[in-house]
């Protein structure tokens, strides 16, 4: 139970670095939210029958949907980093690798769902896009592991 704790604990810490490095790359290039995580929440929803409401409503709660599954998404991948790490796995894995390995698998929590939906293709994708990706889940990764290793 300690291990799943430290995991959502440093899953929280992450998903907070992440969102830290979003908003403020959102801030100096002047660059608008996506509107990725809303559509994947409208997609899953609709695939699930769940209705959204009407009007406003809908939008409204597509985008807290969103934000939600980006919490979700944090600590889910954080808790199994505990569990794993609990259980004796990845012990001998350097930081250097453990992060960046942990980022990887935070993107691909959002990034498959997101194209599973035909939401978006990152085969399309272009530079800046990549960046706006990649950047704030290599901090998710880096602090999570931080994080889970201050509270080990």
């Amino acid at each position: 139970m300690r291990a799943l704790t430290r995991g959502l604990l440093a899953g929280a810490a992450g998903t907070t670095a992440l969102n830290l490095v979003t908003y403020g790359d959102m801030l100096l290039r002047a660059r608008p939210a996506s509107p990725v995580p809303a559509e994947v929440a409208a997609g899953l929803a609709d695939r699930a029958g769940v209705g959204l409401g009407g009007g406003e409503e809908t939008s409204s709660r597509e985008q807290a949907a969103g934000a939600l599954l980006g919490y979700v998404t944090g600590l889910g991948v954080g808790a199994a980093y505990g569990l794993l790490r609990g259980a004796g796995r990845g012990r001998g894995l350097p930081g250097w690798l453990e992060a960046p390995l942990l980022g990887a698998l935070a993107m691909a929590g959002s990034d498959v769902p997101s194209a599973g939906l035909g939401v978006t293709d990152p085969r399309t994708w272009g530079a800046d896009s990549w960046v706006s990706d990649v950047v704030p889940h290599l901090a998710y990764g880096v602090v999570t592991v931080a994080a889970y290793r201050a509270l080990d």
